[in-house]
């Protein structure tokens, strides 16, 4: 008598015959990748991939085994500049200013991208030829530029924040409590022989290095108010320059337009510059620190103290106590004129993503210092009284909400942060859209946390949470650079 005996095994994990865009096939043999970056106590930092597909930081038969990425070192990764067309992300820890290469193809860290400085701005060109750092603290633009080998300070003091366009043709900066917008640009080969003369000629405000100058910062001409940040439109011909304005201790928000054309970094002016390219300047009544858009309407996030009306305009009345509210307003691309205006988390907004089911997803930081913070403590129990820090907005209806949804007196955060506040889960530091499966990941709080983009109800977060604070996210399998 003989007996057979029948076995099968289940393949949790199946490696496609082409992978998209001919990615590598990465050691974790996943391909909803969430990258992770996370500190233990603010001066040891790691990076930590998660299953985006599966919403687990481990494999479907090992909980506990994670997916490191090894020869990290930095000890405060705040920032991820994702790249996945390139297989590639930098990520900047701001407690030690280390910018480090991440290949996502081997998912290993693999060395720096550019010098270490405590940077408060950073960017990061699409080829990576020229990666620009704002050193506040030390009052320098670094500008480092693998074309010709060469890492260039640039000293402006105070300045604060970078912007370059997708093309890397221009380049500006902005400088902290200071109406003043720079631009830079870079000189022909051997055209001056010293810093000095080159300034004398173009009017710049410095040019480096001091013998034979590669690269000068001028001041742009322009009525600015507090300039925190640009938008380069999709077809390259303009640049939205945001005026921050009472924010940041202004007078009035608003968006300066201006051709690119004349900002490009092979533009070199013969004499000091005196006439303003800015060819419209828009009243923002509800603020803006933020903006994206969808090629037709920019989406402005920022604060008010003044009540805004539904059309984004001033209603005669302001904020109690002078507190900022947070707007989000919407801006036609073909007339320059704002629409509309909604009720959005307070804060500071610095986050913006667009995702599935077409909803626009709005993140801010420091959210519990405004209008809905104080409306709670008066015991307000509706959603005008939620004060987290993350929005959901809905395309197609045009209504935020903000998530999670919570009220005085009956608690719906089913995990709350170490902040022990069952209430406000914390300022959001990181945002990505895991494109096509309808959520989006969040470094909330200092944890992760994952939404469905179809309601805004948040996905049990028990088995992606990570031992430590969570200061960033980024989807690292991405279609685009842009999706992200």
């Amino acid at each position: 008598m003989a007996t057979f005996g029948l076995t099968a095994c289940k393949v949790y994990y199946k490696v496609p015959a082409n992978t998209f865009g001919g990615r590598p096939v990465p050691p974790s043999k996943l391909f909803e990748r969430v990258l992770v970056g996370a500190t233990v106590n603010g001066s040891q930092g790691f990076l930590q991939i998660l299953d985006g597909l599966r919403d687990l930081r481990g494999t479907i038969q090992d909980i506990n085994h994670t997916f490191p990425v090894s020869g990290y070192s930095g000890g405060y990764p705040s920032q991820i500049y994702n790249f996945p067309e390139q297989s590639r992300g930098l990520v900047y820890s701001s407690s030690d200013g280390s910018l480090i290469n991440v290949n996502y193809g081997t998912e290993a860290a693999s060395g720096s991208a550019a010098g270490a400085g405590i940077s408060s701005a950073i960017a990061v060109s699409a080829d990576f030829t020229r990666i620009f750092q704002a050193e506040e603290q030390a009052g320098l633009l670094i500008l480092n530029d693998a074309s010709t080998g060469g890492a260039y300070a640039l000293n402006i003091p105070n300045v604060f924040q970078v912007v370059i366009n997708q093309g890397d043709t221009v380049a500006l900066a902005m400088v902290r409590n200071s109406d003043v917008l720079y631009r830079i640009f870079k000189l022909n080969l051997n055209q001056y022989p010293t810093a000095q003369d080159a300034i004398a000629v173009t009017g710049s405000v410095d040019c480096q290095p001091l013998l034979l100058p590669v690269y000068c910062a001028v001041a742009v001409p322009g009525n600015f108010d507090r300039p925190a940040g640009a938008y380069f439109s999709l077809d390259g011909s303009k640049v939205y320059v945001l005026n921050s304005g009472p924010e940041a201790g202004g007078t009035a928000a608003s968006i300066s337009i201006m051709p690119q054309s004349g900002l490009v970094n092979t533009v070199i002016p013969t004499a000091p510059p005196t006439v303003s390219p800015v060819t419209a300047t828009v009243p923002v009544p509800g603020g803006v620190t933020e903006v994206i858009s969808d090629g037709s309407t920019l989406y402005l996030a920022g604060q008010s103290q003044n009540v805004i009306g539904a059309n984004g305009q001033l209603t005669g009345a302001a904020n109690p106590n002078g507190l900022f509210a947070g707007y989000l307003s919407t801006m036609s691309l073909a007339t320059n004129q704002i629409t509309a205006a909604y009720s959005i988390s307070d804060g500071n907004h610095n986050q913006f993503i667009f995702a599935d089911d077409n909803t626009l997803w709005i993140g801010s930081q420091q959210c519990a210092n405004g209008v809905r913070q104080s409306l709670f403590a008066a015991g307000n129990t509706t959603q005008a009284a939620n004060y987290n820090c993350l929005t959901r907005f809905d395309l197609t209806a045009h209504t935020p909400s903000i998530v999670p949804a919570v009220t005085n007196g009956s608690v719906q955060v089913g995990y709350p942060n170490t902040n022990a506040d069952l209430y406000y889960y914390g300022s959001l530091t990181g945002i990505c859209w895991i494109q096509n499966y309808h959520k989006v990941y969040t470094a909330y709080g200092g944890q992760v946390h994952a939404f469905n983009t179809a309601d805004g109800s948040e996905i049990n977060n028990t088995n992606i949470t990570v031992q430590g604070t969570v200061l960033s996210v980024a989807y690292m399998d991405a279609l685009t650079n842009e999706a992200n």
